[in-house]
């Protein structure tokens, strides 16, 4: 059975890919956390470690050894994290976690990158031909582990991916993000606060990323790849239809809150790496996405 260790485990994205995980039957599944409480899931070996801490990660990967390795861990508090200087942490962690990886015998390392990396000057993104250019700090450590894994792999023979989120939606998201703020306003009968809402995104529903990225580690696909739906959403459109669900209209505010100055007009991401080689197909549409998230933030009201 192929030995799997998953850091970032209990984080939005991680929890789902847990799930895709032991859906497939084929895994030894080593989950990281670092914290003591932890989500109790069967199946699922659970290891506490602060991978900032570069002697725990020695001892992780000593003790585990895993065959392959799916990294989410970053820190990714709302606003604060695409200044936080913890980026800088992280990006050291990364790739100090990579290199134990790969020195006790890891065959494939995904980590997860952002569309962050990307210069945010065309209105859609292609892995091979659009500037690596971020504006950010969160952006720039990020796509530094990156070209760090693209390098080493090439230097060492061994196999690594990069998928480049964009943006992601669902169950266990932050309350604060775009899509549960809206939802959780309605929900409380409440107006709900946005900016003009003519800007387009590229959303794509969790359990849709999760299964991406197993599905990029399973493949032979290498490199960077935009986990993305490849489809341009107006804010609005996705507003107005979490209001239609509740019948809430009357409680949109657009133009309330003011938008960033000089915001990009549309960021989206070309999936056809993500299709075409590695084969991933979504499960959701945005409609269906948006219901099963707003299941979620209802029993999250009712407790």
């Amino acid at each position: 059975m192929k030995k799997i260790l998953v850091s970032g485990a209990e984080g939005f994205i991680g929890r789902h890919v847990l799930d895709v995980l032991q859906s497939r039957g084929t895994y030894e599944i080593h989950a990281v956390r670092c914290k003591r409480s932890y989500r109790k899931v069967a199946g699922i070996r659970w290891h506490q470690a602060d991978l900032l801490d570069a002697g725990q990660t020695a001892k992780l990967i000593k003790d585990t050894r895993p065959d392959f390795l799916l990294h989410f861990a970053w820190c990714t508090k709302p606003k604060e994290y695409w200044t936080s200087e913890q980026n800088r942490l992280w990006e050291n962690a990364s790739i100090d976690l990579a290199e134990r990886f790969y020195e006790n015998g890891g065959k494939k390392m995904v980590g997860a990158g952002t569309c962050a990396e990307y210069k945010w000057s065309s209105d859609v993104f292609f892995e091979q031909e659009t500037p690596l250019q971020p504006a950010t700090l969160y952006g720039q450590c990020k796509s530094r582990v990156a070209s760090f894994l693209e390098q080493y792999s090439r230097k060492h023979g061994v196999y690594s991916a990069w998928g480049r989120i964009f943006f992601v939606y669902g169950p266990y998201e932050d309350p604060c993000r775009f899509v549960p703020s809206i939802m959780r306003s309605l929900l409380e009968n409440k107006p709900a606060l946005c900016t003009h809402g003519t800007q387009c995104r590229d959303f794509l529903y969790v359990k849709d990323v999760a299964s991406a990225f197993v599905a990029l580690l399973e493949s032979d696909v290498i490199g960077a790849v935009n986990i993305s739906s490849g489809q341009p959403v107006v804010l609005k459109d996705v507003i107005y239809r979490i209001a239609d669900m509740l019948h809430r209209r009357e409680l949109i505010q657009l133009g309330s809150l003011a938008a960033p100055k000089n915001e990009t007009r549309q960021i989206v991401g070309d999936n056809h790496r993500l299709t075409d080689e590695v084969g991933w197909r979504p499960g959701y549409d945005l409609e269906t996405g948006l219901a099963q998230t707003m299941l979620y933030w209802r029993k999250m009201r009712e407790k």
